[in-house]
């Protein structure tokens, strides 16, 4: 079974071969992924690596987590499940104002549409 690998602490300019390179010294890389900003393409500073082999993905994690790569410190661990979004954004979800909560003024007086 695979194991899926996050990889914190990575230098804005490294590439996927390059931290392709990094865990291939270690055992067989099946993938890597670094996470680009989805506005500007600018790399976000981490990645995702997947190795077949348990045992290297093991070995890999144990010597590279703590290590330094382009002069910036790496934490190196088990990616953990994304965990499911909720809809609505941070903000509520719902317009507001207005006494009848539709966002219009429903009382005498004051700004009507």
């Amino acid at each position: 079974m695979s194991k899926r690998i996050y990889v914190g602490g990575l230098p804005f300019s490294t590439t996927e071969n390059e931290l392709n390179a990094l865990f291939a010294t270690y055992g067989a890389v099946s993938n890597t992924k670094i996470i680009t900003d989805k506005y500007s393409g600018q790399s976000r500073g981490f990645g995702f690596v997947e190795m077949a082999n348990d045992p290297e993905a093991v070995a890999a994690m144990e010597k590279l987590n703590g290590s330094d790569f382009g002069g910036r410190k790496l934490t190196v661990n088990e990616a953990k499940p994304m965990e499911a979004r909720t809809g609505g954004g941070g903000r509520g979800g719902f317009g507001g104002g207005g006494r009848d909560g539709g966002g219009r003024d429903s009382g005498r007086g004051g700004n009507r549409w």
